[in-house]
């Protein structure tokens, strides 16, 4: 993995995670309405050239007054390196689109497509040639679980994992099982 597209999929994953809340009274809504507020929580890079590579990151989600969605702005430190990250994701019909950073074009990712279902979400990335899939999945009210793959052939490989937790007094209800 080369080093932009490690950043690119660091980025990804801190802000997909921490998906979108939307105004209206939905499933998908109450959803991302949990993610609102701030969060803190390691990760590593699992596979590729920079496995074993550990960081923390700093994340504040916030929701739209108009569209269904999203921005998460904060960072990601890795050692002494400190990389900003930002993404902003909106409801486009059935699915999601938004970016990373300054999106495929730049130096970050696209969002390409996505979905709620229970207690997690699921989001197609893109960039350039690599396409994969990032999932944030609740492990408690205030706890949630970032995984960010890519796609080998008809495989998707993990390669960043993350585990964030809820730092700030944000009330939060159950998410539902599925």
């Amino acid at each position: 993995m080369k080093r932009s597209a490690a950043a690119a999929t660091l980025s990804l994953f801190a802000c997909a995670l921490f998906a979108l809340p939307a105004q209206a009274k939905d499933k998908d809504a109450e959803f991302f309405q949990t993610i609102e507020g701030q969060w803190v929580g390691p990760g590593e890079i699992v596979a590729g050239k920079y496995k074993g590579t550990k960081f923390t990151c700093t994340l504040d989600g916030t929701t739209p007054e108009q569209k269904a969605g999203m921005t998460l702005d904060g960072s990601c430190r890795v050692g002494i390196f400190n990389q900003p990250m930002k993404a902003t994701i909106v409801r486009a019909g059935n699915s999601y689109k938004g970016s990373f950073l300054d999106g495929s074009a730049g130096k970050g990712l696209d969002i390409t497509g996505g979905n709620v279902s229970g207690d997690r979400v699921v989001l197609a990335i893109s960039r350039k040639q690599l396409n994969g899939a990032m999932q944030a999945k609740f492990t408690g009210d205030n706890t949630m679980n970032v995984t960010i793959s890519v796609r080998l052939e008809d495989q998707l490989i993990p390669v960043v994992g993350m585990t964030l937790k809820r730092v700030d007094a944000t009330a939060v209800g159950s998410i539902a099982k599925n």
